[in-house]
């Protein structure tokens, strides 16, 4: 798989990239075309700093009291909280930032010294990859529950524009990779023809078939 890495820069700023694999990929939801490599905007500090500054621009006009961070986004949420509190209409506010709990039924939840950050508060929802939308609806059912107000949605990569209503605003869409496609399961014209999965992808990575 290695071998077919395509690096991209982002539009805006040639400082940011992400790896991109053709090949046949199967998510928890979906069948994908392509693996999206964002683990250095996830774990270096100088990438992901760069990140959280073009992100902090699309969310200057957003009041947000907290951020929830999904699929080993804290780092680049550390960093746009600092930006978002520096500039635009949150300039010199102290930003909450947290990550949900999966139970054994693979709800997010909050525990009880965390749920005063989402109720009552506008909540930015940040998220590695938005490919379907499902990850981004479980965490719209949790806000609900804890009566937050979801206020923006920010990802390293998205192949939806929208949800709930709400733009989701990406550092990379599928209009970056060629011809990016995802499937059912059940519904993948790859597997129909033969063609074997390559790997099981999840935000934490890949694993090889």
């Amino acid at each position: 798989m290695e071998d077919r890495v395509q690096n991209i820069t982002a539009k805006k700023n040639n400082r940011i990239s992400i790896g991109i694999i053709p090949g046949h990929y199967a998510t928890n939801h979906s069948h994908v075309n392509y693996y999206v490599d964002m683990t250095s905007i996830k774990t270096s500090t100088k990438m992901a700093k760069e990140s959280a500054a073009e992100l902090s621009r699309e969310f200057a006009g957003n009041y947000v009291d907290t951020i929830i961070c999904l699929e080993g986004t804290e780092i680049l949420g550390a960093f746009l909280s600092e930006a978002l509190s520096q500039n635009g209409i949150n300039q010199g506010k102290d930003i909450n930032l947290i990550t949900p709990e999966l139970n054994a039924v693979n709800q997010m939840i909050f525990r009880d010294n965390t749920q005063k950050k989402i109720w009552g508060k506008k909540v930015l929802l940040l998220i590695s990859s938005a490919s379907t939308g499902k990850s981004i609806n479980r965490a719209i059912d949790c806000l609900q529950y804890y009566s937050g107000e979801l206020v923006a949605v920010g990802a390293i990569f998205s192949a939806i524009e929208q949800i709930a209503g709400i733009e989701v605003k990406a550092l990379f869409t599928d209009k970056d990779l060629p011809h990016y496609d995802n499937f059912l399961a059940n519904e993948c014209p790859m597997c129909k023809n033969g063609i074997k999965v390559d790997a099981l992808i999840n935000s934490f990575g890949y694993s090889k078939l």
